[in-house]
């Protein structure tokens, strides 16, 4: 049990506080000339980097390090995390002449790190080392060097990492968000990163990956009875029936709204659906994104729409169909 009353939102209220200025820091540490022109420097190395960006740490800087790796090659730079204990005991040699090592030390000084150093050095690799300590040996030892030191720890005890690794992490996402403008990386891109993700989805999902087709496809002939639409309407389950010619040509589209006005004019069933359908239906036409579609639904407050390929009826999709796929 705790010896004394804890006020938790407090204590909350510092951390933050604390982990903030130590981001505001780097922020003001990059105006400086010296620190500016090696953030510049390492952002032109990782950009001429023809392999991979290597990123290492041990401990809290390790888990940091890892991350890192992940947001550069979600953002258009090819990387992955190397554990520096493993590099040791055969894992550098996932490690080319090609590639560029990102370290990670707050001290500066950490063994397993400093271990890999010289092997790397003698490979050729471009070494951009993170640190708190401008004297410290990974400093001296890298050819790029960004100090990203703070004035406390969020601990109490000014021990445990947690200000440092915050700073930490926010100069890996500067990096990787510089490179990834220097680089005109875009949204399309960025899907093709994250292809089950719901940017993914929306950037990489065209008409015809999400269609109904074939036997799926509510479809009757213009010469089709009021019933025989309606017929297909139900068992096809899209709220809606394409009609078309002889050629399989589109003409028209019966909808539950057009059975809604039918019934209100006590139109016979025994008609033609030519009597009842609306002959100038909104379509889109194949070899255009899901999202687009998704944009002319909502402007023309549709909630289905038949797909076209040069006037002929391919498909058709209704909202339903969008949700399931994840593009709403």
């Amino acid at each position: 049990m705790p010896k004394k009353k804890q006020d938790f939102l407090a204590s909350a209220r510092s951390v933050l506080t604390i982990e903030a200025d130590a981001i505001t820091q780097q922020v003001t540490a990059l105006e400086d000339t010296a620190n500016g022109a090696a953030f510049e420097a390492a952002c032109k190395l990782m950009l001429a980097c023809e392999g991979r960006v290597i990123v290492t740490g041990m401990g809290k800087s390790g888990h940091i390090s890892n991350k890192i790796a992940a947001t550069l090659a979600s953002t258009g730079t090819p990387s992955f995390f190397v554990h520096p204990g493993e590099a040791s005991h055969g894992d550098l040699g996932m490690i080319t002449p090609k590639d560029l090592v990102l370290a990670l030390s707050n001290s500066g000084e950490t063994a397993e790190v400093l271990t890999i150093v010289p092997i790397i050095k003698r490979m050729g690799v471009s070494l951009i080392g993170i640190a708190s300590a401008p004297q410290s040996t990974l400093a001296k030892l890298s050819d790029v060097y960004l100090n990203v030191g703070i004035s406390q720890e969020a601990c109490p005890m000014n021990l445990a990492p947690t200000a440092s690794t915050t700073a930490t992490l926010a100069i890996g996402d500067a990096l990787a968000i510089a490179i990834l403008n220097a680089r005109d990386f875009d949204e399309s891109d960025f899907a093709r990163s994250h292809p089950g993700g719901s940017l993914g989805r929306r950037l990489l999902l065209y008409v015809e990956d999400i269609m109904h087709t074939g036997d799926e496809l509510p479809v009757v002939n213009r010469d089709a009875s009021l019933t025989d639409a309606l017929m297909e309407m139900t068992s096809k389950g899209l709220g809606m029936t394409g009609v078309i010619d002889e050629q399989n040509n589109l003409v028209g589209v019966y909808t539950d709204g057009d059975l809604r006005r039918s019934l209100e004019k006590s139109l016979s069933l025994d008609g033609y659906i030519g009597e009842s359908m609306s002959a100038s239906p909104i379509t889109i036409e194949t070899g255009v994104l899901a999202a687009e579609l998704v944009a002319l639904m909502k402007t023309k407050r549709i909630s289905g729409i038949l797909v076209t390929e040069k006037g002929r009826l391919v498909g058709a999709i209704n909202m339903q169909d969008l949700l399931r796929a994840g593009v709403l």
